[in-house]
């Protein structure tokens, strides 16, 4: 199994044309303009239904199919495992923020970056939010894991 650190070039050049197809078909598609965003959101246009709709297929076959005719990831060489999480306060709190977010801003965050190769320069604010709201969630918690760990500290003493 190899580290983060040797996946090399190769692994490199693959993750980024991956991601230029990607940002391609947000362009394509129209998820990269914030007006076609916020009318599917009002429920004036059910066009991004079937765009996200074909997204999910196309998802869901090669993940099946991955998992179920590989014995392991192409471009990692690791094993597929499962990966459960716990479900607590913060995955709704996230989601409200998340949902009041693309619906303020008009968009999400991985069709953002590809508003701004469609000349949306005014969605950097909304990036700049992202940034932000990462930064402070990863501050809180951070800081919080320190209270514990000087709470628990202080009880073993």
């Amino acid at each position: 199994m190899r580290g983060d650190d040797e996946r090399g070039v190769a692994f490199t050049l693959v993750i980024l044309l991956g991601g230029l197809v990607f940002g391609f078909g947000l362009g394509l598609s129209g998820m990269a303009k914030p007006e076609i965003v916020l009318d599917f959101l009002q429920f004036e246009d059910f066009g991004l239904l079937f765009v996200m709709g074909g997204a999910a297929v196309v998802s869901g076959v090669t993940i099946f199919g991955a998992t179920n005719f590989l014995d392991r990831a192409p471009l990692t060489g690791r094993g597929y495992t499962r990966r459960l999480k716990t479900m607590d306060r913060n995955v709704p709190i996230g989601g409200v923020i998340f949902g009041v977010g693309w619906g303020v801003s008009g968009i999400c965050p991985g069709a953002a970056y590809a508003s701004v190769g469609l000349g949306n320069v005014t969605i950097l604010w909304a990036i700049l939010g992202m940034f932000l709201g990462a930064y402070a969630q990863g501050f809180v918690r951070s800081s919080r894991a320190d209270d514990a760990g000087a709470t628990a500290a202080t009880t073993t003493d």
